[in-house]
């Protein structure tokens, strides 16, 4: 493991694992297998773009370790989250024979983590694997915590099943090979982590953000080790979202409705979709009487300050999607978000940045002022 590299442990009991982060930890992979499955092998799975830059280094430290290997690689995109491309790849996971003793290497963004995370849970039913993120979004939020699952025609992320990784390898040297829009997507979702719950991560995020977004390696890993932090700790008191994990999803109501409105395709990120939702959630909070309003301000100045999208005017073609981004179509799919309950749907408001809270009691026509606002 590198000097740089921290440690972060993910407290689960018998499911407990660890977070390694630092430049150059993918280096480690072979042995971290090695160690955790003796007699087992690694079935790599990622894509063709991630393939191209970093699974000859992957397939390098197994081969190191001595641990033999197989591959897989899909198609790049949101579009591979779907039930063809998990019948795809539960075909090859059957053909290599994998056994529980194996292991699935998850090589990749958030996409790959995700399909590769519930072919794993559902193969055999139940193989171990291992998350190796490579964009800033996978490594902060998807990778860790054990959310796995697939789109479908009826929203995002609606069949999955929570299923734990063994161990987590976070390399920020590998952010340096990613576009800049994604890694601004990604840093959506670090920002994230200031605005629920830590005011003063957010301060240092108002100071340091922007190195970190130009390539500071000793601020990526601090914004990375601060993020799973905090995520750690809200996973190991509420694993299954039945109350306080709910506040992760904070601009997420609103950043599916989004998603949705725009095909899940190239129009609109994931992370950008989130810091559009997080803008909004913090305005309706604000149009609601529970958040200062200089608050909203500041946290919409600062996404918008490196470079993300903070309306929906900002989605690219904007203009010829308008009716899908119409207020009562995008209420219409927040309907479909799987956080409803009971015919209702759940927000993450905020009273202030670092305290977000989690309700129902929202009248939708607060919901539809803020987006006609917006």
């Amino acid at each position: 493991m590198p000097d740089s590299a921290v440690t972060v442990p993910v407290a689960l009991g018998e499911r407990a694992y660890d977070i390694h982060i630092g430049a150059g930890v993918i280096d480690s992979l072979g042995a971290g297998v090695r160690d955790l499955f003796p007699k087992g092998r690694a079935l790599i799975v990622t894509d063709e773009n991630v393939a191209a830059l970093h699974l000859e280094r992957a397939q390098a430290s197994l081969d190191a370790a001595g641990v033999h290997h197989e591959t897989v690689v899909m198609p790049p995109g949101e579009g591979t989250k779907s039930f063809p491309m998990l019948e795809r790849l539960m075909s090859r996971l059957l053909d290599a024979r994998i056994e529980r003793r194996d292991a699935v290497v998850a090589l990749g963004g958030g996409v790959i983590g995700d399909l590769a995370g519930f072919a794993a849970a559902i193969a055999k039913r139940g193989v171990d694997f291992v998350q190796v993120p490579t964009t800033l979004l996978s490594q902060v939020d998807s990778s860790v915590g054990g959310k796995t699952g697939i789109n479908t025609s009826h929203g995002k992320n609606l069949v999955g099943a929570f299923h734990q990784p063994r161990l987590v390898l976070a390399d920020v040297a590998i952010l340096e090979t990613l576009p800049r829009r994604e890694l601004l997507a990604g840093y959506a979702e670090v920002v994230k982590y200031g605005l629920l719950g830590d005011a003063a991560f957010f301060d240092w995020l108002e100071a340091n953000g922007p190195a970190l977004v130009d390539g500071d390696r000793a601020a990526r890993i601090e914004a990375v080790r601060r993020s799973v932090t905090a995520k750690a700790g809200i996973v190991a008191r509420d694993e299954r979202e039945t109350g306080e994990r709910a506040l992760l999803n904070l601009g997420h109501t609103f950043g599916h409705a989004l998603e949705a409105a725009t095909g899940f395709g190239p129009r609109l990120l994931h992370g950008e979709g989130v810091a559009i939702g997080m803008r909004l959630a913090f305005d309706l909070s604000v149009r609601l009487g529970l958040c200062p309003g200089q608050d909203a301000v500041r946290a919409c100045r600062h996404m918008a300050a490196v470079g993300l999208p903070v309306a929906p005017a900002d989605i690219e073609g904007a203009a010829q999607i308008a009716g899908e981004l119409a207020p009562d179509a995008l209420i219409h799919h927040m309907a479909q978000d799987k956080k409803v309950k009971d015919g209702k749907l759940t927000f993450i408001l905020a009273r202030r940045i670092g305290e977000a809270f989690i309700t129902q009691d929202v009248p939708l026509d607060a919901v539809a002022d803020v987006l006609r606002a917006a």
